[in-house]
């Protein structure tokens, strides 16, 4: 392993080992069975793509700043792998700041990928149903959730500009998404999914003080 002070790049085979390992755990949590699914998947991997390749392959980012910022770039050695974290960059090279956001990065990157299992596990659980216990008591759409959990987290350990132009275009599909199922939802379920999405939030938890119970039927969201 290269160590925060040395530089990191070219390294293309950590670009496709990382892709590998990262869309593979992804694939085996949420398990995409549907055209909507694969969809879903493939605008994630691109992410995934776009973030590797320039973490350990070639730092456009880094390139394209520099070039404009010249001798005003906050660091003098951009190109170490600590510097290449663009929010160390900004504050100077910070090695405090490096070691707090890539531990904290990976607890949401995880998060992520619990909560997208979780919701898979409550779908495929509930036989065509409609769910509202679990974690669908908290969001109606909690794959998509972990997803936009996940791409936080990685836009707070390895931000770049292609990451974030598309971080919220991702989010903008998952919207998008989420509503096209829901109307299918409603057709199937009709009044009584329109109650639960007016006591849900979609992708962000509410913060309830004390235990307000949504409904007290036992059906699976079919997602």
């Amino acid at each position: 392993m290269h160590g925060v002070d040395q530089t990191a790049y070219g390294l293309w085979a950590a670009v496709i080992f990382n892709i590998l390992i990262f869309g593979l755990f992804t694939y085996t949590a949420f398990k995409p069975t549907t055209k909507r699914d694969w969809r879903t998947m493939g605008a994630f991997t691109a992410f995934l793509v776009a973030l590797f390749s320039e973490m350990f392959g070639f730092p456009l980012t880094i390139y394209f700043l520099t070039s404009i910022l010249g001798q005003n770039y906050p660091v003098l050695d951009p190109f170490t792998h600590a510097n290449g974290h663009l929010w160390v960059a900004l504050a100077g090279g910070s090695p405090i700041l490096f070691n707090i956001l890539h531990p904290l990065s990976n607890i949401i990157i995880f998060s992520g990928l619990i909560v997208i299992a979780i919701g898979w596990r409550g779908i495929h659980k509930g036989s065509g149903q409609l769910i509202t216990k679990g974690i669908y008591r908290f969001v109606r759409h909690p794959q998509y959730s972990g997803f936009i959990l996940m791409i936080v987290g990685f836009l707070v350990q390895w931000p770049t500009i292609i990451t974030l132009l598309m971080a919220p275009a991702l989010i903008g599909m998952y919207n998008w998404l989420a509503k096209k199922e829901e109307k299918v939802m409603i057709n199937l379920f009709g009044d009584e999914y329109l109650s639960y999405m007016k006591n849900v939030p979609r992708f962000i938890p509410k913060i309830h003080f004390g235990n307000k119970p949504i409904s007290n039927s036992n059906h699976t969201q079919n997602l």
